[in-house]
């Protein structure tokens, strides 16, 4: 199993220390890239993914870097609906 494979696999068990670091490198396994929106945009990151045309957006966390629950399933289903994940 590649390091993507288990980065991915982590990230649907919804761990509760899934940090912001590794939902970026997951995304990015799956084809979408930062964009970065500027400096009025604050805490909130987008992610796009050419091929599928699909954006998602969500807060950074902060303090610390640890992403809530909630984002995680939100992210996870908004994946499954555009099927860059089973």
């Amino acid at each position: 199993m590649s390091k993507t494979e288990k980065l991915l696999k982590r990230f649907q068990s919804k761990p509760k220390d899934f940090t912001f670091e590794e939902i970026g490198a997951t995304l990015k396994s799956l084809g979408y890239t930062e964009v970065k929106t500027g400096k009025t945009s604050g805490s909130r990151v987008t992610f796009y993914n050419k091929a599928l045309d699909d954006m998602i957006k969500f807060h950074k966390p902060h303090p610390s870097s640890v992403m809530k629950q909630c984002y995680l399933k939100e992210i996870e289903r908004h994946l499954k609906d555009k099927g860059a994940i089973k």
